[in-house]
């Protein structure tokens, strides 16, 4: 399968010149060319030899098409999906012919020098365009289905983090005003400090879900947030932070870890009378980042007033299934009253996005 990454935003067909979709065209083209093997009249007594024939054919009808299509994906990208199916499939049906005639005076008529079968050229040529038509339906029709199916998960998957975005709580935005409202009166400085870090908690919720910015800003963010949290909870509020050895150029989605963060005072540190120590640690290894959040939790006797529990997470996990795909990663433990997220992501440097 085509890696989605690759695959142009505005057309449902892959890019052909890739080396993955090169390979999964020939691995589909060799089993083509066994089934037709198993399935058609031997030419020979010899299985091996008519595999390697009906191998050469097919793997040169379905190299060139993929060729073709590599060269026209400029101009096919230009086109409306309607269209870009039709060219795509009229270039498929026209490569085959072709490739079906070359083949025809280059195995039968050429090497006789004598005068050619016209059935059996015209069955030849029939039963060469019918599986390329029925073949190539088929792959443009999976093309398609494939492609409006990712756009329904990252449909989905958008749907979801506006609703994150658009759901700033409102206990945490009015404790956050009567916060700044009580520092106005003995410390401006502070009160002016603490409307600044809730800006840029709005400004970050602004960004596109899709779009990827530094990890080192993402950080910033957490902070901006432990201290506008620090002012209302005081020294119940502690944080062990061990980040270092991650480096401060990987790309990851916009609040996909403040989220966490929050997550765990807001159902931990906030719950417990004495509060507790939020520990943030970091690992880079392997070309990927592993980011664990771990925080005491009450035990179950303890009722939980607080709604919406793991929502974030959910919309912190999609995100970067959408994104990264199978290399990420969002494991929770809940042991012996210690809560921790665990979040594995792939390592993706800055200046490998065109921004």
């Amino acid at each position: 399968m085509p890696n989605l990454n690759e695959q142009d935003k505005t057309s449902f067909l892959p890019n052909f010149c890739s080396a993955d979709v090169l390979f999964i065209v020939v691995l589909s083209s060799e089993l083509l060319a066994i089934i037709l093997t198993l399935a058609l009249p031997l030419y020979t007594e010899d299985m091996m030899f008519n595999l390697a024939m009906n191998s050469l054919f097919v793997q040169w009808i379905a190299l060139t098409c993929v060729g073709i299509l590599c060269i026209s994906r400029r101009y096919i990208a230009t086109l409306s999906e309607r269209q870009a199916a039709a060219v795509s499939y009229v270039l498929i049906l026209l490569v085959s012919f072709i490739i079906t005639e070359l083949a025809w005076w280059s195995l039968y008529v050429y090497p006789d020098r004598g005068n050619p079968d016209q059935k059996l050229h015209f069955l030849f040529l029939i039963r060469s365009l019918g599986i390329s038509a029925i073949v190539g339906a088929i792959v443009l029709r999976y093309l398609y289905v494939q492609n409006q199916w990712r756009k329904n998960i990252e449909a989905a998957a958008l749907s979801r983090f506006q609703a994150l975005q658009s759901r700033i709580r409102p206990h945490f935005l009015f404790n956050c005003m009567n916060t700044i409202a009580s520092l106005t009166r003995k410390s401006p400085d502070l009160a002016e400090q603490s409307v600044e870090d809730l800006a840029d908690l709005f400004r970050a919720s602004l960004l596109e879900p899709t779009e990827l910015y530094k990890i080192a800003d993402e950080w910033k963010l957490c902070r901006h947030y432990l201290r506008i949290e620090g002012h209302r909870l005081g020294e119940r509020l502690r944080v062990e932070w061990d980040i270092d050895s991650l480096p401060d150029n990987a790309l990851v989605p916009p609040l996909s870890l403040q989220p966490l963060l929050e997550n765990s005072i807001y159902h931990g540190i906030e719950r417990l009378s004495d509060g507790g120590t939020i520990k943030i640690c970091g690992k880079f290894e392997d070309e990927k980042l592993t980011i664990v959040f771990s925080n005491p939790i009450p035990d179950e006797s303890v009722e939980d007033t607080h709604k919406g529990n793991k929502h974030a997470q959910a919309n912190v996990r999609q995100r970067l299934i959408t994104i990264f795909g199978e290399q990420s990663d969002l494991i929770i433990e809940n042991k012996q009253q210690q809560y921790t997220v665990k979040l594995t992501l792939p390592y993706k440097r800055h200046e490998n996005i065109d921004r």
